[in-house]
């Protein structure tokens, strides 16, 4: 009985043999390697599946593939980005090798467990070139192939009167052309003439939401729904604050490398004004409050894709440089993209500054289930008085913004007036007075 490469090679033979001489042996002979490592590629190649991402997340947006079919990839190497309504997820190539084939297409929406992409063990960065050059060890010689080129076909008779050129179509006479010319010069003066462009570009470009943004629509909307939001606001001459940090920012930065900034100032202040007003570090669960005896402090970051809050935890505990430090890091992971779920989980209240993009008032939005968000803004110039004096002061005007479910309005102005005291006078914060 013939084995069944044996009829497979004799049915591709046949199959070359009716499509004619440009399908030579040669092709015949490079599409069986092809086919062949095909064939032991799948025999040893393992099938990668979308991984767990969180327990609160089962499916996210494929929005790129770092490689494609036939790239090499070393072991952890990512393969593909996954989107979630909070985060990007890295799938990363288990074990070095070739990517044999992907399973799902860019944009599309994957749910955890499902198969992804196909890899082929093997050595990453390997070429398979020299592979291909080599015949079949496995083929035996009496199943070889001829693999010489074939004579062309000799020429027809009909290539022979025509002298190998094919003939000419019969041209159309002068006047068929000369009546069909005319025609056409009739229907373009019976035809209307063209309406007048609108000036200007009247274009329209149409991008679909990603899921950050979606997610991040979806949660203020809840938030304007659920929270009786009501914003109070207040001065802060920032005149102290930044004497003290013109004074030793340089120091801070040689001394511990990171820059001393207005963030770790109301970060501290706020910690410290939530220990005496704690239903502004509460939330709401169900019919119960639940007061925290910990800060942890969300800090909003603009990213490229949208708004993200990572959270500072213990701020309670933490120094201006400590604080500093831990919010520089979660800056640069949110802007390179590497924030993780468990980096913006929980916080217990909100910092928000629109002052670095110049914002001069705003009633910023509260991030739930917490109770207050504290809205900074740019410093600005203005006269006010001071010991029956007029002078110019440089003035922050600060925003909260709290739920009235829980906060009444007496102990709404009085936090945000500790806050401001912490900031009109630093040292009261070296020494916890209020």
């Amino acid at each position: 009985m013939l084995s069944k490469r044996v009829i497979a090679a004799a049915r591709s033979r046949a199959f070359f043999a009716s499509r004619g001489a440009e399908y030579t042996a040669v092709s015949f002979s490079q599409g069986w390697k092809v086919a062949n490592y095909i064939r032991r590629a799948q025999l040893h190649s393992k099938t990668v599946k979308v991984p767990q991402m969180a327990e609160s997340i089962s499916e996210g947006t494929l929005r790129s593939w770092s490689k494609q079919v036939g790239d090499t990839v070393e072991v952890d190497e990512e393969v593909a980005t996954i989107e979630t309504d909070k985060i990007d997820v890295s799938v990363n190539a288990p074990t070095a090798g070739k990517i044999v084939e992907l399973l799902a297409k860019e944009e599309d929406t994957v749910s955890v467990g499902q198969d992804l992409f196909i890899i082929a063990p093997g050595e990453g960065g390997a070429s398979a070139a020299p592979e291909e050059q080599k015949t079949d060890p496995e083929e035996p010689k009496d199943q070889q192939l001829d693999k010489t080129i074939p004579e062309p076909r000799a020429p027809s008779a009909v290539d022979k009167q025509s002298g190998g050129i094919p003939p000419e179509a019969p041209k159309e006479s002068k006047k068929e052309v000369k009546k069909q010319d005319s025609k056409s010069k009739e229907d373009k003066s019976k035809a209307p003439p063209p309406a007048p462009k609108a000036p200007g570009n009247r274009g329209e470009t149409r991008v679909k939401m990603n899921r950050m943004r979606l997610r991040i629509a979806e949660r203020l909307k809840e938030s304007q729904n659920a929270a009786a939001s009501l914003t109070t606001f207040n001065e802060i001459d920032m005149s102290s604050l930044m004497e003290m940090r013109k004074k030793y920012k340089d120091e801070v930065l040689k001394q511990h490398d990171v820059k001393l900034g207005f963030m770790s100032a109301f970060a501290r202040a706020c910690a410290l004004a939530l220990k005496e007003i704690p239903a502004a570090n509460a939330s709401i669960e169900g019919d119960e409050i639940v007061y925290h005896d910990f800060v942890d402090l969300s800090v909003a970051v603009a990213t490229p894709k949208g708004l993200v809050t990572p959270v500072v935890r213990n701020a309670e505990g933490m120094g201006f440089v400590e604080i500093e430090k831990e919010i520089a890091a979660l800056g640069n992971k949110a802007r390179d993209g590497k924030l993780t779920l468990e980096d913006m989980a929980g916080g217990t209240f909100t910092i928000s500054n629109g002052g670095v993009f110049g914002s001069l008032y705003g009633t910023p939005i509260i991030n739930l289930p917490q109770s207050a968000v504290l809205g900074m803004h740019a410093i600005k110039d203005k006269p006010v008085v001071v010991n029956g004096q007029i002078v110019i002061r440089p003035i922050m005007v600060v925003a909260l913004t709290y739920d009235h479910r829980l906060l009444d309005g007496r102990e709404a102005v009085t936090f945000l007036v500790k806050v401001r005291d912490y900031i009109e006078d630093p040292r009261k914060m070296l020494l916890a007075l209020s």
